[in-house]
């Protein structure tokens, strides 16, 4: 019965969840039997014949998930279960099944053939977001809004400039997801305990030969198992990639925020309840999952990294955290990639919202050009920023528009005209390099976009 939110399917997509479902574990577990079987005929050690059958009989139409489970139950161990049930299955060819192998080649190089899809996977979904991201800096590189430190109005941006910074980190994602692979998508023939010993005197050939016949490398030395540093690496990178999302699922809430109103996430107006007693309501719940489930994610970290600590050549201490953190690392982080990228795809954008909010300060928020203004005409930077700052004090205590109370003083009207106090308050002239960084940052991933062979 399922249990788990994602068992009963209320997270991740149909894709990640095949990738890691018991019946795709099984048949990445057979491929490699198979690919074994195969590479023992390869360099003489067993009949063709018995490889050929091994290796048609290895699949889940012929070895049952039932059967496996019904073997398990007697004999305690899952792994040899599905090595009896396809040897039996394989009638006298199945004596070969298995020969040489320790159950870590097995379950280690079937999970390196799940995480290649997942990572393949998880690329796409990040090559995606790049695609939206991209989009929407180029959309709105223009669009003028408030940059925030510190939760307060600081000086103008735009909305582009957001989406590029995003982009970016996105971008360095991909990046680091490509270069881990060569570390984490590899599996092993190296016996109980990592010398090879049961696979005879050519035992470093059949190992070359099942990962080349699976398509992923082998490692280059290992113990009973593959080292979890490999698998430690991926989940750091993926609550990485989760806690990118969380800050952009943050920033989107924060800016849905009724006192603030700029952005918000996509809502379908017709029938979407945001509250079952409030009816007015209009909660970015997508968002709010997205920041919930990267906590999920961030907690595995943990767990990956203390499983980097094994007794001796192996012990088993890993296994039982891996079968959760694993599937649910992959699944969560690839679900919410899919997940952010309908929010910014949508994302609904209120410009003339953004122009009010800028007019809250009266103007003090343009402080720095004002001061700025003041030093090109040869005012000491330190006396100009006393200055200003003690004139957008004044101006926020009397409530009066900045642009008054800078007229009002004798040493800003001695040193500056009406015009240049004009053009130092309006935003759009202290952007400073924004469009051309937004710009460079486009060219830049379009760069690595077709690089990757992408549009």
């Amino acid at each position: 019965m399922p249990v788990l939110p994602i068992d009963i399917g209320r997270y991740g997509t149909p894709e990640m969840r095949r990738v890691f479902d018991e019946e795709t574990r099984l048949q990445r577990m057979l491929d490699v039997e198979a690919a074994l079987a195969w590479a023992h005929a390869e360099v003489g050690n067993i009949p063709r014949e018995d490889a050929e059958k091994i290796v048609k009989t290895a699949s889940v139409k012929y070895v049952k998930l039932s059967r496996v489970k019904e073997i398990d139950k007697e004999i305690r161990h899952d792994i040899a279960a599905m090595v009896r049930a396809l040897a039996e299955a394989c009638g006298p060819s199945g004596g070969y099944v298995h020969l040489g192998a320790t159950s870590s080649d097995i379950v280690d190089t079937a999970m390196a053939l799940q995480l290649k899809d997942a990572v393949n996977l998880i690329e796409k979904r990040l090559n995606n977001l790049e695609e939206t991201l991209m989009e929407k800096a180029e959309k709105y590189k223009g669009t003028v809004m408030m940059g925030r430190t510190h939760g307060q109005h600081a000086l103008p941006i735009t909305l582009g400039f957001k989406f590029a910074v995003w982009m970016r980190e996105n971008a360095r994602h991909i990046q680091r997801l490509q270069e881990c692979r060569k570390r984490v998508l590899v599996g092993k023939m190296s016996g109980a305990v990592g010398t090879q010993a049961g696979l005879g005197p050519k035992a470093i050939k059949i190992q070359e030969l099942v990962m080349e016949r699976l398509g992923i490398k082998p490692a280059q030395i290992s113990t009973q198992i593959v080292q979890r540093d490999r698998y430690a690496e991926l989940i750091c990178l993926l609550a990485m990639i989760a806690s990118t999302l969380d800050k952009i699922a943050t920033e989107v809430r924060e800016l849905q925020r009724p006192e603030i109103g700029e952005v918000s996430e996509p809502f379908e107006r017709e029938r979407q309840v945001g509250s079952s007693t409030m009816p007015h309501k209009r909660n970015p719940i997508i968002c709010e999952r997205i920041c919930g489930l990267a906590k999920i994610v961030r907690s595995l970290v943990t767990p990956a990294l203390e499983n980097i600590r094994t007794w001796h050549e192996r012990d088993l201490s890993q296994s039982s955290a891996e079968r959760f953190i694993i599937p649910e690392a992959c699944i969560l982080t690839e679900y919410m990639l899919v997940l952010m990228t309908n929010i910014l795809k949508n994302l609904w954008v209120d410009e003339k919202r953004m122009q009010r909010n800028m007019k809250l300060t009266q103007g003090r928020t343009m402080s720095e050009a004002v001061m700025i203004a003041l030093t090109r005409k040869g005012m000491n930077r330190q006396k100009a920023h006393e200055l200003i700052r003690r004139l957008a004090m004044k101006s926020g205590v009397e409530k009066q528009p900045f642009k008054e109370t800078l007229l009002k003083d004798k040493t800003v009207r001695e040193t500056l005209s009406e015009k240049e106090i004009d053009e130092a308050l309006d935003p759009r002239n202290y952007l400073g390099t924004t469009t051309k960084q937004i710009e460079l940052a486009v060219k830049k991933t379009k760069e690595e976009r077709k690089a990757r062979g992408l549009n």
